[in-house]
């Protein structure tokens, strides 16, 4: 077997600027207390992306880059803000199949090839504290672009922060390059330029729904989502912390936000979506609530006394939470390298930005409309509550609570929803509703750790060891489950 190409990845923190040529005295700016020439070398980028620029439209690029001391492939992923993380290949005739990976959520089967070749003749500066470390690194770019036969050419500052700088270094050399005529560049990369400036007659676009009606509020809210999701997707690939929750939580939300909002966006249309989404937040789900499951016995068992541990308890309970969170991993990555998964992106990007499924509704007042459903969810879970707890302790009225939280949770992502267009009351019902979810997750978290333990228990007397610490164990989470439905009745709803 071949070895796989080094993957690194860093940080950059940047900010670019027109103007203020040559450049001022940056030594006395913020830390900064002198600056030395870095030398000087030519650039040359080949930028890929798909015939539509879907990685553009999100503002990642994907670069063959030589000269320089880094030459390579470049993937760039926006981090918010100023900062991007840069991560890096060796240099090879063709895109490495590692960054296409992180890139597939927003390439999917569309073709990828070259769109514009950059040449940039760089000068450096350091920019150095009192003690002649590095702070930022400004750039002088003069930069010539080509795409097919149309061309262009600008020059341009680009200061980035050195690793581990304090990022108030930025604001300060900023200043001087105001002082001295610079202005923050209306591009936020060389490539957005680029693609600007040597443009094409742009297609009409898609009609959008007027501000302040139901349309223009919720497709806002559901394309948010979508965004989320494809940004997440690289983070879970990569096993980023937290990242198959948060993108199980955009899913989730879109789901809600199609079927709560059907008088705005037609059901006929989303509800074959809706499934697909339902299908998406289960693949996610199975890492996810291993990982619950798995951190809810640790914190259980570390609360047992020594006395009451009998047995190896710790060691079995590693043991089951290594074996499932590597097998929950695999099936996470299967379902995003999926033609299913990928066919739901673009049949999303369909609905939500090229030709919304909209209804009369959405072309009224976003208050009028989305209060109504605001109010028919917080209705709606509270007819759930209520028939959850007119039931006997035991598995009905576990099942019956489950489903409560799943109408608490749309409930509070439709008032998430409409707080733009609603304000305080919407925000209000949406903390209200997103305590009883999280009292009801509790309480359904205990339902799950209570089967875990009784199996457990019965792996453990078949292997000849001790079950009495797990008996203890799920008499806690018992507890714990009567608890939350006391809380639960102390609860506002509506």
């Amino acid at each position: 077997m071949s070895a796989q190409p080094a993957i690194t990845s860093t940080t950059e923190t940047e900010r670019k600027y027109e103007g203020a040529l040559p450049l001022p005295e940056l030594a006395g700016a913020g830390e900064v207390r002198a600056t030395r020439d870095a030398g000087a070398h030519r650039l040359n980028a080949v930028y890929y992306d798909t015939p539509g620029q879907r990685l553009a439209a999100d503002g990642v690029t994907l670069r063959r880059r030589t000269g320089g001391s880094d030459e390579g492939w470049h993937l760039k992923l926006p981090l918010g803000g100023s900062a991007r993380e840069e991560i890096r290949a060796p240099l090879a005739d063709e895109p490495p199949a590692a960054l296409l990976a992180l890139a597939r959520s927003r390439i999917r089967h569309e073709p990828l090839g070259p769109v514009v070749t950059l040449a940039t003749d760089r000068r450096r500066r350091e920019l150095l504290d009192a003690s002649g470390t590095v702070l930022a690194e400004v750039a002088v770019d003069t930069v010539s672009a080509r795409r097919g036969e149309a061309t262009a050419e600008w020059t341009e500052v680009e200061v980035e922060l050195a690793p581990g700088a304090d990022p108030a270094v930025l604001d300060a050399v900023e200043e001087r390059l105001a002082a001295a005529g610079a202005r923050p560049s209306a591009s936020a990369s060389k490539l957005a330029r680029a693609l600007a400036e040597t443009a094409a007659a742009a297609a009409p676009e898609q009609p959008e729904p007027a501000a302040g009606t139901a349309g223009a509020e919720v497709l806002a809210y559901a394309r948010g989502q979508l965004a989320a999701l494809i940004r997440l997707d690289p983070a879970v690939r990569r096993d980023r912390h937290d990242s198959v929750h948060q993108m199980r939580v955009a899913t989730r939300r879109l789901r809600s936000c199609l079927r709560s909002y059907g008088r705005v966006l037609d059901r006929a249309a989303t509800r074959p979506v809706e499934d697909e989404l339902r299908w998406l937040a289960g693949e996610l789900g199975t890492a996810r609530d291993r990982e619950v499951l798995a951190d809810r016995l640790a914190a259980r068992l570390a609360e047992l006394p020594a006395e009451l541990r009998t047995g190896p308890v710790a060691r079995r309970l590693a043991r089951r939470d290594d074996t499932g969170r590597a097998a929950a991993r695999e099936r996470v990555t299967a379902a995003l390298d999926s033609s299913r998964y990928l066919a739901l992106l673009d049949t999303l990007d369909l609905l939500l930005r090229g030709a919304p499924p909209l209804r009369r509704a959405a072309g009224r007042p976003a208050a009028k409309v989305l209060a109504g459903v605001v109010r028919r969810e917080g209705d709606r879970l509270a007819g759930r509550l209520a028939v959850a707890t007119e039931l006997p302790a035991g598995p009905d009225r576990d099942d019956a609570l489950h489903v409560a939280r799943k109408a608490a949770k749309r409930a509070r992502y439709a008032a998430e929803a409409a707080t733009p267009a609603l304000g305080g009351e919407a925000r209000r019902r949406g903390r209200r509703w997103r305590r009883v979810q999280e009292v009801l997750g509790d309480h359904h978290d205990s339902v799950v750790a209570r089967e875990a333990l009784a199996g457990l228990a019965a792996e453990a007397e078949a292997a000849g060891e001790p079950s009495f610490a797990y008996g203890v164990l799920w008499g806690r989470e018992a507890e714990l489950a009567a608890a939350g439905e006391r809380t639960l009745a102390t609860l506002r709803v509506r």
